[in-house]
């Protein structure tokens, strides 16, 4: 009996090891490959900016490309309630740094973001961050070549992210890029297509009264503001166009287009 007991003791002993040999590896490797991660984040971030802008090809280019071509790209915080960017200065003492700033975080900050309801919540997002991250192109003049914008709406299983780039005039489309949703693949996950995206590019954000006229509507219809819905989609083609209507609009980049962009 005392046999049988001490082999059991042992045996927990044993596990009990191994389970603290095996942790420690495992925290090891997660700080050590923290650093990788991280850079492959940034990577992935910049590349989707790229091709929302029109200026990544992923048949032609390839990530060795990625960081070269996005130094063409500044990065600010814009105050998103005054619709202005931050000052060094401002975005400094708030600890807010456009390059390293997860917005995805920041939403769950009660700090950083402002409960959203009813009307106002358009793109079913919940809570709207107070500030974001823009990626601009630069001319001489102080204009813009090209604007970034990220955005973010609930589809039909879940919040969709991603970039839309305008034309310096913020109102033409250069083109919208998604990286991350749970549509439903061949239906609303066709929002990754690159032949659904192909339709964006020149198309106009605003109306003549300035208010967001953009719609995704079957068959694309033949307004400068239209694109065709996915097929068999209602709900995913519905959530893009709230949130196109959401962040261009007052409660998204609206101010900060017309402060800062249109001029």
């Amino acid at each position: 009996m005392s046999s049988n007991v001490n082999s059991v003791a042992n045996t927990l002993k044993i596990a009990l090891i191994l389970c603290a040999i095996c942790s420690v590896v495992i925290s090891g490797a997660a700080v050590i490959l923290k650093p990788m991660q991280t850079a492959n984040q940034i990577l992935d971030r910049n590349k989707n900016i790229l091709i929302a802008a029109g200026m990544f090809d992923p048949a032609v280019n390839s990530n060795a490309d990625v960081a070269s071509m996005f130094t063409r790209f500044n990065a600010r915080i814009v105050d998103l309630d005054n619709g202005t960017f931050l000052s060094d200065e401002d975005a400094q003492r708030l600890g807010l740094d456009p390059l390293t700033y997860n917005e995805t975080a920041a939403r769950n900050d009660p700090a950083l973001s402002d409960a959203l309801t009813g009307e106002d919540d358009q793109a079913r997002i919940r809570r709207r961050v107070k500030y974001a991250t823009v990626y601009t192109i630069d001319n001489a003049d102080g204009s813009f070549e090209s604007v970034v914008l990220p955005v973010s709406g609930y589809g039909l299983w879940g919040i969709m992210y991603g970039y839309l780039a305008l034309e310096g005039d913020g109102n033409t489309v250069q083109g919208i890029g998604f990286y991350d949703h749970k549509e439903t693949p061949g239906l609303g996950g066709e929002i990754s297509n690159p032949r659904w995206q192909a339709q964006w590019p020149g198309k106009q954000i605003y109306g003549a009264d300035s208010d967001v006229a953009f719609e995704v509507v079957k068959g694309g219809g033949p307004g400068a503001s239209q694109v065709d819905a996915l097929s068999g989609a209602t709900l995913t083609s519905r959530g893009v166009e709230n949130m196109i209507a959401f962040w261009l609009g007052e409660r998204g980049f609206g101010r900060f287009l017309n402060n800062e962009v249109k001029g």
